[in-house]
């Protein structure tokens, strides 16, 4: 419900509206000044604001005024014994939603709270409908390519999509997967409700609880006003997780008891509040080993890993890195369209550890390189400044005869080891075997654990 803000120096008018109003349901606060209601609205942003014309001291009008420029969507209603036309022009041209004039009855309050409360839900119905809109016309052609690979997880999204199964997406930074997710919200039931966008990463440790689960006014110090959490705001819609690996072991089962049952405890909240969520969460981590590791709940793992899709990074379906390139090309108004086949030859040589986000970026870099002429290889950046590197077969042909093959993957597990810092999973990753192949390496070649 709204909350209502009473403006009126006079005691017998404001209690017997604020029960009135509370007793419909509304949150309610009362001021006897303008001066005083001010500052409740620089702090909550009162949704409807029902103030008297005459005050001491600062007037509704002036108030009025004030409240448009801080809080230009909060309703202000002036009420008044003292009507005259100029003065209900003035405040109406000043952005007042009603004139009410003294005395009124209670119900006649309560109607026009109802009547703005609906409008408010209207055009925030209006606003989501429009950027809903805007994220299909973005969605479209949304997962490019047509290698094996990506044309699995297509498949796969076309499948889990009708369900309400929850879904784990996995893969490497910058492969897509949040467009992935926003491929299944769209082909949902669910695709005129929200889709709701939380990087777990992003959000401080301490704050966690507050962005997804909300809190009450008075929950801490700061809360002057209840808050929805995502969970709230996505009701009836998909809530995508992003980076759910990030969230605090102690957080995890207040997560899974609003991902299994549907309902959670807001903070300073003492009744339960029930939502109906479609989950999708997204890793690049090895929530499995999390699990091993006992920083990741084992239940909650289980919970989300329902239908599991991996998102293979663009080094494993070069195929696709043309289309895409053309395709963000295409979208920035290039001219030089299609690419020279030497650029092609750099772009799929490359292996792309930064994914189709670092090829959005190279070409980028590109075009402001090349101004409005063609792009040339030179205009192929990294990190940067250096170039692409080499196709890496020419690399092995030049050491071939000279190191043999066992020395070279001795060479490959060592190199792995020392960029990851000595980790073991992440070693094995950037190898592309197990963890159990690394190990039987390591004591093959005699490396040091």
């Amino acid at each position: 419900m709204a909350n209502v803000l009473i403006v009126d120096d006079e005691e017998k008018i404001t209690k017997l509206l604020s029960e009135r109003i509370a007793h419909e349901g509304y949150e309610v606060q009362t001021a006897r000044s303008a001066e005083e209601a001010n500052e409740i609205i620089q702090k909550g942003k009162a949704d409807i604001v029902l103030c008297d014309l005459r005050l001491g001291g600062m007037d509704g009008l002036e108030l009025l005024k004030k409240t448009k420029e801080l809080s230009p969507l909060t309703d202000f209603v002036i009420m008044t014994a003292y009507a005259s036309a100029d003065t209900a022009v003035e405040a109406m041209k000043a952005g007042a939603y009603e004139y009410l004039i003294k005395p009124f009855s209670m119900d006649e309050v309560v109607l026009l709270l109802k009547r703005i409360t609906e409008r408010k839900r209207l055009i925030s119905e209006v606003i989501a409908l429009k950027e809903r809109a805007q994220n299909v016309q973005e969605s479209k052609g949304r997962i490019l390519g047509g290698s094996r690979a990506i044309n699995n997880v297509k498949e796969m999204i076309r499948k889990v999509a009708p369900t309400d199964s929850p879904v784990l997406i996995e893969g490497e930074s910058g492969t897509g997967k949040e467009l992935a997710a926003a491929e299944i919200h769209e082909n949902s039931r669910r695709s005129d409700k929200p889709f709701v966008i939380v990087n777990c990463a992003a959000v401080p440790e301490t704050l966690i609880e507050a962005e997804l689960f909300g809190y009450q006014k008075g929950a801490f110090t700061g809360a002057v006003q209840n808050k929805h959490g995502q969970f709230r705001i996505a009701d009836h819609g998909t809530i995508f997780l992003d980076e759910i690996g990030e969230v605090p072991l102690s957080i995890q089962a207040k997560l899974l008891r609003a991902i299994e049952y549907g309902e959670f405890l807001p903070l300073g909240g003492t009744n339960p509040i029930k939502v109906d969520v479609r989950i999708i969460a997204a890793t690049n981590r090895n929530l499995k080993e999390m699990v091993d590791a006992g920083t990741f709940r084992e239940d909650l793992f289980f919970r989300l890993n329902v239908f599991p899709i991996m998102i293979p990074p663009l080094r494993e379906r070069r195929e696709d890195i043309v289309e895409i390139a053309e395709h963000f090309l295409k979208g920035w108004k290039f001219p030089h369209l299609p690419l020279r086949g030497d650029v092609l030859e750099k772009l799929e040589s490359y292996s792309w550890p930064g994914n189709v986000r670092e090829l959005k970026n190279v070409l980028e870099r590109a075009i402001i390189l090349a101004g409005d002429r063609p792009i040339t290889p030179e205009h192929l950046t990294i990190n940067g400044g250096g170039s692409y590197s080499a196709d890496p077969r020419n690399l092995i042909s030049g050491v071939l005869g000279k190191i043999s093959l066992p020395e070279i993957e001795r060479m490959a597990v060592e190199i792995a080891l020392e960029q990851t810092s000595g980790n073991k999973s992440k070693a094995a990753e950037l190898l592309g075997i197990t963890r159990r192949a690394l190990y039987g390496r390591l004591e093959k070649y005699g490396i040091e654990r």
